[in-house]
């Protein structure tokens, strides 16, 4: 069943994902999914992005049903290692000398649920990064300066973490930052949310 103004919310509490859904200029509120988000025996880096995102969707759409819900989860993917969020600046140094001079991929996904619709459906947006060679030095800078330690990876690509990449390869640039919006707008409009649809029936209504 669609109803027009459904609720929206972001289940995350990541700056980073709030930031660049703001960027559709919805009303969204935010909300900490609260989950294991340990990997399961054996799983392939794609497929553990995928699950998180889906089970971030899910935990939060099971509180309020009637809303439609973002999950999105992301993991590097070095040569099928799953790198994760290093957590400190000794964890970050180890990730970034594992990468130096590597490609690898970064394996971002988005769900969208809204269970009184019963709708359900995620999609991956996979960005192939390459580091350049990075010397100690550069690492330890890098770090001080930027302190990645909430970032797969260990480098922001939207902030001085550019300098250490050689290449991104990418059809959905913001995935790398941690949502994929051109995934996730088709992703809402398919659960009837449509971001510039809503924008110009709040434009209509506010010059009537």
């Amino acid at each position: 069943m669609h109803k027009p103004n459904r609720p929206l919310i972001l289940a995350s509490t990541s700056r980073y994902r709030r930031e660049l859904l703001e960027r559709l200029r919805l009303p969204f509120e935010v909300c900490a999914p609260d989950l294991d988000e340990s990997p399961l025996p054996g799983e392939a880096p794609a497929a553990m992005a995928a699950r998180l995102a889906m089970a971030k969707a899910m935990v939060v759409a099971q509180r309020f049903p009637e809303s439609i819900v973002i999950g999105s989860d992301q993991v590097a993917d070095l040569a099928g290692q799953a790198i994760g969020k290093p957590g400190d600046h000794q964890r970050a140094r180890a990730q970034l000398r594992l990468m130096s001079g590597q490609s690898m991929t970064f394996q971002t996904a988005v769900a969208v649920v809204c269970l009184e619709s019963g709708f359900a459906e995620q999609l991956l947006a996979p960005v192939q990064v390459t580091m350049r060679v990075l010397s100690d030095a550069e690492i330890e800078t890098y770090l001080l300066a930027e302190q990645p330690y909430d970032c797969a990876g260990s480098a922001k690509s939207e902030g001085l973490g550019i300098s250490l990449l050689a290449a991104i390869h990418s059809d959905d640039p913001t995935a790398l930052i941690g949502l994929p919006l051109i995934r996730t707008c088709d992703l809402l409009r398919r659960a009837g949310l449509d971001p510039l649809q809503t924008l110009q029936a709040a434009s209509t209504g506010a010059a009537a």
